[in-house]
């Protein structure tokens, strides 16, 4: 299977299953900005070339500089690291929490960052009913009773937004809370919906982002963390000595300099979402909403078309989709697409449209 590592974006798994060269496919299996990375990202590289003979800055101090002066928080709240992962395992293991909660589904890595600290997560059911959105008594229900909360912020497989009010009840309830806003930058009023700032001067709120999706520089791996100073100083001990790399710390501080690139993105993503989704509508598909960059989606459950097949299917003809069943509480009807440039989704919307009316199959459900 294509997430054979886990995760989607896996080009050199997608080589050897489907035998097509990188550059023949069109990646929906992960999430990342089409329109990156930015000019300013080549330019920032090609200037840090010389700065590899010597060991990086294990404070990353100038790009914690410019993600302070962005956000209005101390630089003593930030700590950089080797993207979102590392950071939410490294959270985890500086609170060590007996008990987490947990939405299912979820981004995978949070269960296991849980269990690696030793803590039992304890799972709010999201359902197609409520379109994933969590119900908000269970939410709070659970976080009175668990040490702490791990939720993303754009959810992840779902792309939804928590309300405001669930936010600052969590905030005022949770003995700890983690927001993951690794998706957020995508959300056009961002900068009202970030808790960031409550992150810095609270010791119970910590807020995770991640510099890789929106400006598309996965291969990089560039992350941060928000929180209270005493909390910062904690996960600091905690983490691998010059784990962030002096290439991605340049280019992250030059990503974040490039206002019309995130502007052209803030004016692309909303009509292309819904060109997409409702692309998919007509295809039969069950679409439901989104605050992401990426659409969540269900083949009917009484059809024969499953998403193990899909993938397959669409696979080799260099479509890569993800398998939304391995996310916890999905079954092999859903699955997830990124919102990319026009010609691409064309080409993702005619691939699905290709194979249902070709039943899925020889057997109706999938080669």
């Amino acid at each position: 299977m294509l997430e054979r590592y886990g995760h989607g974006g896996d080009m050199l798994t997608a080589e050897r299953l489907y035998g097509l060269p990188r550059g023949a496919f069109a990646d929906f299996s992960s999430n990342m900005n089409p329109w990156g990375p930015p000019a300013g990202a080549r330019e920032a590289m090609m200037a840090a070339w010389e700065e590899i003979a010597a060991y990086p800055d294990p404070a990353a101090r100038k790009l914690r500089t410019a993600l302070s002066a962005r956000h209005g928080v101390p630089v003593e709240s930030i700590w950089v690291g080797n993207g979102a992962a590392e950071l939410i395992d490294l959270v985890m293991r500086s609170m060590r929490p007996e008990t987490v909660t947990l939405l299912a589904p979820g981004f995978a890595e949070y269960e296991t960052a849980v269990r690696r600290a030793g803590g039992v997560p304890e799972f709010v059911p999201l359902t197609a009913e409520r379109d994933f959105l969590p119900e908000p008594a269970s939410l709070i229900g659970s976080a009175k009773r668990t040490g702490a909360v791990l939720i993303g912020n754009p959810n992840n497989p779902t792309g939804r937004l928590l309300r405001n009010d669930v936010i600052d009840e969590l905030i005022h309830t949770a003995r700890r809370i983690v927001f993951d806003e690794a998706f957020l930058d995508f959300a056009p009023d961002e900068r009202q919906r970030t808790v960031i700032r409550h992150a810095s001067s609270h010791s119970n709120v910590f807020v995770i982002r991640s510099l890789t999706k929106f400006y598309s520089i996965p291969g990089l791996r560039l992350g941060y963390v928000v929180a209270h100073p005493e909390a910062i100083g904690r996960i600091r001990e905690l983490a691998v000595p010059w784990s962030v790399n002096a290439i991605a710390m340049a280019v992250g501080a030059a990503a974040l300099q490039d206002e019309p690139f995130a502007a052209h993105t803030l004016a692309w993503l909303p009509p292309e979402r819904a060109w997409l989704s409702g692309s998919l509508s007509r295809l039969g598909l069950k679409v439901f909403p989104s605050d992401a960059n990426f659409l969540l989606f269900q083949f009917p459950p009484d059809g024969a078309w499953r998403v193990k097949q899909a993938q397959s299917a669409l696979g080799a003809a260099g479509v890569l989709i993800r398998d939304a069943s391995l996310f916890r509480g999905l079954d092999d009807t859903y699955c997830r697409v990124a919102v990319k440039r026009r010609e691409d989704n064309e080409r993702l919307v005619e691939a699905l449209r290709n194979w249902m009316e070709a039943g899925g199959g020889q057997d109706g459900r999938g080669a």
